[in-house]
Parts: structure tokens; sequence; C-alpha cells
């Protein structure tokens, strides 16, 4: 499998109007800009979230291939989570995603707990709030003298928030910003293209190249400035996704994408017709959450071309075409886990069969899921899914 998940190491909401107030172990992070009668300030929420370094290093340095040089192969990160409530959002906007400046705990309250919990990331902490803070706690101590390319939104009423970066020394990677276009029918799950940011990470946490100390904080995800902290009746927008704290089936992930497909048909024939059968191999239905599996695909056509022969034409392997794709759905709920993608999820090929390989780790276990490949032949699209059901289970 080219895409590997995984899960937060830790998220919170930080809450302008709720200064001190801690969300650790809420099931929800959320961003908004919202305007209440008895404040003339918007609250204004923004969510933290922080990925695992060694994790994304591991997969990086172990399951990242190289090319013939040795290098490794270009790859892709993706921040997603996955809308719970959304409402507000009737013009075009920016959610923006930048990498955290500053080491933040997690903190174990949820929204309005009564009193508020104070051992974690809060508005205006990184680590304990309220009477319990030292000034080192607080996010804007040296406001407004930060470190290079390191900003945060303050003001004498609102100060804290966050800090983050928007810039980096890194010639190679001088990007570290990610922004998502939300519109009033568009799509309301988040899936940003963060690979500039995970990128840095990497190269910092490896010393390549010297230049950047960018350390891996997390991301801060946050409306763009001019949505924040607008007193517009009209400007409300407000988005909830499921924390890592869930008890659903959705939580937030990081997305870690490259291209593992080697393409040597050996003496195979080809596929020309567009009534095929395909059939899904090497699947022993359960598998543990730890586990690689190779799926083989066995092709042949639905109506062979009639010939002499002195064996079944149905024991003849047959292979796909080279731009063919697989993808993972959830059995249950019939949402894609993994979806087609020309880049990512590309069919191998081997003088065996057809083939690709799946992580079950980047998979929710104790849950069904389902196989499905496209093709195209003889300008038909096909997606076969003939049952290429699998469960993963927890080791």
């Amino acid at each position: 499998m080219a895409v590997y998940k995984l899960f937060p190491l830790k998220d919170a909401s930080l809450y302008a109007f709720y200064p001190y107030m801690n969300t650790g172990i809420d099931a929800m992070i959320e961003v908004g800009n919202l305007n209440v009668n008895i404040n003339p300030v918007p609250q204004v929420f923004r969510y933290v979230i922080k990925f695992d370094q060694k994790e994304i290093d591991d997969v990086i340095d172990t399951k990242v291939s190289v090319d013939n040089q040795g290098n490794k192969v270009q790859f892709a990160s993706n921040l997603k989570a996955y809308i719970a409530n959304a409402q507000g959002i009737i013009f075009d906007t920016n959610l923006e995603i930048y990498p955290i400046s500053g080491s933040w705990n997690n903190g174990s309250g949820t929204y309005l707990d009564s009193p508020f919990t104070v051992n974690g990331v809060s508005w205006k902490a990184r680590n304990f709030s309220g009477s319990v803070a030292s000034g080192a706690e607080y996010w804007n101590l040296n406001v407004p003298s930060y470190a290079d390319y390191v900003t945060a939104s303050w003001s004498e009423s609102m100060e804290g928030g966050g800090t983050w970066y928007t810039g980096s020394n890194d010639p190679n990677n001088t990007k570290v910003t990610s922004s998502v276009e939300y519109q009033l029918r568009s799509e309301k799950d988040l899936n940003a293209d963060v690979s500039d940011i995970v990128n840095i990470w990497y190269s910092s946490s490896k010393n390549i190249g010297g230049y950047t100390n960018i350390v891996n904080d997390g991301f801060i995800v946050k409306w763009e400035d001019s949505i924040e902290f607008n007193t517009a009746d009209a400007i409300q927008p407000i988005m909830q996704f499921y924390s890592v704290d869930t008890n659903t089936i959705y939580p937030p992930s990081l997305e870690i994408k490259w291209d593992d497909s080697s393409f040597e048909t050996g003496a195979l024939p080809p596929l020309t017709t567009s009534d095929i059968f395909v059939a899904l191999d090497n699947n022993p239905g359960v598998f543990y959450s730890e586990s690689v599996n190779r799926f083989r695909l066995n092709c042949r056509p639905d109506y062979p071309v009639r010939r002499f022969m002195t064996s079944s034409i149905d024991t003849v392997n047959h292979y796909l075409p080279e731009e063919s794709y697989w993808a993972i759905k959830d059995l249950d709920t019939n949402e894609f886990i993994v979806q087609f993608d020309p880049n990512y999820t590309k069919i191998s090929c081997d003088s065996t069969s057809n083939y690709f390989d799946v992580y079950m780790a980047g998979l929710q276990p104790e849950r069904y899921y389902k196989i499905l490949i496209q093709t195209t032949i003889s300008g038909s699209t096909l997606v076969k899914d003939d049952n290429y059901y699998f469960k993963v289970v927890n080791g």
C-alpha cells in the first residue's frame, strides 16, 4: 500500500472566549468565528494537532522506496479530518494550516468542564493555565519579539491563540503553509496537502542540509485572517471535526503517500477486451493491524478467443493495463478509506500477475473493508467490486 495512515498523538481546541480552558480529550476539534451579544469581540476558536515524528521518520526511512540512485522517491502528505458539523460557510473561505512554534501539553479537559480543566494547552497557555502557569508556559511571552518566520495573532484584548511558522530558511523547503478553500456546497471533510511541512520536519529531524530547526510541534488549523475576529453577523463559519478521542471510526489522520508501483509483465498476455473477470488472490480474509499484505489479481477475459490449446484457457493469467488502480471502502459505511489515485494507488505487475500492497496499520481495527479495482480497456473505464472483502483485527 503506497498510502500509510498515522493517527495523532494529541489534539485540542483553543477558545478565545475561554482563554484558560483545556479540551485535550474532547471528542471534537473545531475552528470558528462566533459573534456573541455578551462580548463585542468575536469568539475565535482554532485547533492544534500533533503526530509522532518517530512514526513519520520510520515510514519515510523504511517504507518509502528509493530510486536507482538511492534517493527517496517523491512522497506526499495529507492532513485529514472528518466533519461532524458545519455551519455558516456561506462565502468562499480558506482554512489555513501552519506548523506550530513551541511545545504544548495535551491536557485532560473537555469543553465547558465545570470548573474548567487547566492542565493543558489553551488559548492563553501552551502547558498549564491560570494561577499554576509560569510566564514560560504562555504562548505569547515574547510578543511581539518572535524568532525568525514565527508569528501569532495578538492584541491587548485577545492575547494568545498559539504561535506558528510562516516560512523557513531552508532553500529547499521555503513554503511551510497550506490552505483549503471551502464553499457553500463543497465537501466539508478536511483533506489538506501538508507535504511541505512534513518534508521540513523530516529534514529537521534528520539534519538534512543543516538549514532548518523547525521541529515537529504539530499543526495549528485556523480560519484565514479576514474571517477571524470579523464582527459582521454574516461571517460566522464554524466547523467541528472528530478528534483522536472520538468514539467513532473517524479520527483525524496524517497520510503519507508514495508511488511503489513496478510494471514488468514478463510473458503474460494483455487484456484487450472490457469483458473481463478479475479475482482477488492472497486474501485470507482476516489481518492483524500490524500486517502488510500483497494482494494478487487473477485476470482473464470473460469470452476468450477460440483457439486450440492443450490446457484450459481459464488457467492463463492476463495483465491489466498500466493505468489501473485500487481503492478501499469501509464495508458498513460505504465510504472511501483510500481513494483511487493515479499517482499513489497504481497496480503493479510482475511475471506472475498484477499485485498491490496494503499496510493494515492505517485501517481501523475490528472493521470490514472491501477492495475496488479500476482500469480502462478499449476506451471503457471499469470498476470491479466482486466481493473483495477482508477484516482487520487488533494484534
